[in-house]
């Protein structure tokens, strides 16, 4: 898997072109604010149909446009006769969004996920180790869900219930609710508790399997060990009966606030070693650190389970590390597929280059390919 080659319109600062990028490594060198940044983000929007900074879809189009789109050609398992392309195609036109892949158009985004999987590094990786609990739980729900589809529907179903049940109480709130609140919560309360338990299940066996990944590898760069991942789930009960149970106790208080105060939407993870918590205590680069190597076992996870490299996407990662901890880190590089960097023109970025790396130098939104 990988991308052949990239053409955006009207994305960012881009230019309207299309880029050759078939090559197991490509460096983007450039200075900030130059476009590096956005040609990931396009790289990325053709593989999940969101952007990984989180905003909405208008913002990705350019100054002055209306609508914007990108288009990828993407590289198929399989070598010689037997290699095959895949093209996937992301439309933002007049406010509406459409996915489309190999001409056919997707009703949904999850159908995405197995084209050119995409694992990006980035600045804002330090809420995971440092940012609220809600970062962390991202985090994990989307290493679960590269690799496994049920979960992202059994999330979305939770949601779904959990958005019906909020409204509900928030209909209700600073009123007597009478008969028919209760019934209705009656209703939608096993229903919450069932999908719920399902992403518990989920969520602690993901835990436990990724601190199997994650321990070696901090022990290994930092010198570090005994760092694992904890998952301190809302519910204290283990069965969709026990679950309901709580939730129906649990009414006046969530009616007080006009929203459900429990549930795996409150749960968290945290970093322990020694059986205290670490990440609170850690250093700023210790938190790093740990920011990083969480993207480098989600690579290696989402590997081991579904027998397929990623493509990694590294914004100035190498950047924020000294000599010693490049060094370390290239060494425990989780297998790709095609990996993409980015770098400011001072960095001796020449030192990482192979022989068949790509490197194109950004300037306002242009990609200009370095001759060999």
């Amino acid at each position: 898997m990988g991308f052949v080659s990239l053409r955006t319109a009207a994305f960012r600062n881009l230019a309207d072109a299309e880029t050759d990028t078939q090559g197991k490594d490509i460096f983007l060198v450039g200075e900030n604010g130059q476009g590096k940044t956005n040609f990931l983000e396009a790289l990325y929007y053709c593989s999940y149909g969101s952007s990984f900074r989180g905003v909405r879809d208008g913002e990705l189009v350019r100054t002055g446009e209306n609508d914007c789109a990108v288009h990828a050609k993407l590289a198929t398992p399989g070598a010689g006769p037997e290699a095959r392309f895949t093209w996937s195609q992301v439309t933002f036109q007049k406010g509406k969004k459409t996915i489309t892949l190999d001409g056919k158009r997707l009703e949904d985004r999850k159908d995405l996920l197995g084209a050119a999987p995409c694992i990006v590094f980035c600045h804002e990786d330090m809420e995971f180790a440092a940012g609220p609990p809600e970062r962390r739980r991202w985090f994990f729900d989307q290493t679960r869900s590269l690799a496994d589809p049920v979960y992202l529907e059994d999330f979305r179903s939770y949601r779904q219930v959990l958005k019906s049940r909020n409204l509900v109480l928030k209909e209700n709130r600073g009123s007597s609710p009478g008969a028919e609140f209760h019934t209705l919560l009656d209703a939608l309360d096993p229903q919450l508790a069932g999908y719920g338990l399902r992403l518990m299940e989920k969520r602690r066996a993901e835990a436990e399997a990724f601190s199997l990944i994650f321990e070696p590898l901090y022990r290994e760069i930092s010198g570090l060990d005994g760092i694992t991942v904890r998952y301190v789930p809302s519910w204290k009960e283990d069965t969709p009966e026990g679950i309901a149970g709580d939730l129906a106790r649990r009414r006046e208080g969530d009616l007080s606030f006009g929203v459900s105060l429990s549930g795996p939407h409150r749960d968290r993870y945290v970093f322990v070693r020694k059986g205290h918590e670490f990440s609170g205590k850690a250093s700023t680069g210790q938190r790093r650190l740990l920011a990083l190597l969480l993207r480098v076992a989600q690579a290696r996870g989402f590997s081991e389970k579904t027998g397929k490299n990623p493509v990694l996407l590294l914004d100035d990662v190498l950047l924020e590390l000294d000599g010693e901890k490049r060094r370390r880190f290239l060494s425990i590089m989780p297998e790709y597929d095609q990996a993409f960097y980015t770098f400011l023109p001072g960095e001796p970025y020449s030192r990482y280059c192979k022989d068949d790396t790509i490197v194109y130098y950004v300037e306002a939104g242009t990609l200009l390919r370095e001759s060999k």
